[in-house]
């Protein structure tokens, strides 16, 4: 956060401390925003901001009889995600698998492989397993693809893929869903489309997630306490413009009485 106080910004200190506060509601309203427009997208997980106190003092004289009074100024320090698991919805769809556990589904995407909690899958044209954006899903032998006359797809707990081949009784693997989990899930960098990236965690096996095949899992927003969080934001907001407001009308008025100097 610049310090507003110093140089080419000689301006008050309520002024300011009104100012650093607005700045902050704005980007707490983007990701507020970012949060609803999401509430209903598969294994989304909600983000939050965070804030901290910014301490300055703006005398500069030594004369005082104290210790010079500190200005607390608002500054946020940026946000993070809430990991938690989002509730799981029953589709019936073979294909649709919601993970229990703190793991996530590896996938290739973007030239490389990348992580997400939206399991949400189908076929495409050459049989294999991909998201809803066509990105493949990744087995831990690879792409996992199916037979043009697999049928009765089922889903193990451990993410075991098995399939009945035309007519025969005996089921037949096609792969094992790689299930990546991180110490810490929050260094994962969000890349959009619900997609994450390592980041500077390390992926590995996520024995202790299980797979639930037929379901998904649905955003872990609350909407009722985002737009209740939206609506305190904007409240907020208006508040401190009217002060700023109160604050520059009593300056105006200071300067154009001290001016009215009687003839």
């Amino acid at each position: 956060m610049a310090d507003l106080t110093q140089g080419r910004f000689p301006m008050q200190n309520a002024l300011l401390i009104g100012l650093s506060r607005q700045m902050t509601l704005e980007r707490q309203m983007d990701v507020v925003a970012n949060n609803v427009a999401n509430a209903n997208t598969n294994g989304f997980k909600a983000d939050h901001s965070l804030f901290e106190e910014y301490l300055n003092s703006n005398a500069r004289e030594d004369n005082f009889a104290g210790s010079d009074r500190r200005v607390s100024y608002v500054q946020d320090r940026g946000t993070f995600r809430d990991v938690s698991q989002g509730p799981l919805e029953m589709t019936k769809n073979p294909l649709d698998m919601a993970i229990t556990g703190n793991a996530y589904f590896a996938v290739q995407a973007n030239g490389g492989e990348r992580y997400t909690r939206d399991g949400k899958f189908s076929l495409n044209s050459t049989g294999q397993l991909v998201t809803t954006d066509g990105n493949l899903v990744l087995g831990t032998s690879g792409p996992i693809t199916f037979q043009p006359t697999d049928h009765d797809i089922n889903v193990a707990p451990d993410g075991t893929v098995t399939v009945l081949e035309g007519t025969a009784k005996a089921d037949s693997i096609r792969g094992k869903i790689r299930m990546a989990s991180f110490d810490d899930p929050a260094k994962l960098t969000k890349l959009g489309a619900n997609l994450y990236s390592a980041g500077s965690a390390t992926a590995q096996a996520g024995t202790k997630s299980t797979v639930q095949q037929g379901y998904v899992e649905k955003s872990n927003v609350n909407s009722v306490g985002e737009m209740s969080r939206m609506v305190e934001v904007m409240r907020s907001y208006t508040a401190i413009a009217n002060l700023l407001q109160q604050q520059s009308d009593m300056h105006k008025s200071a300067i154009e009485k001290l001016a009215d100097v009687p003839a």
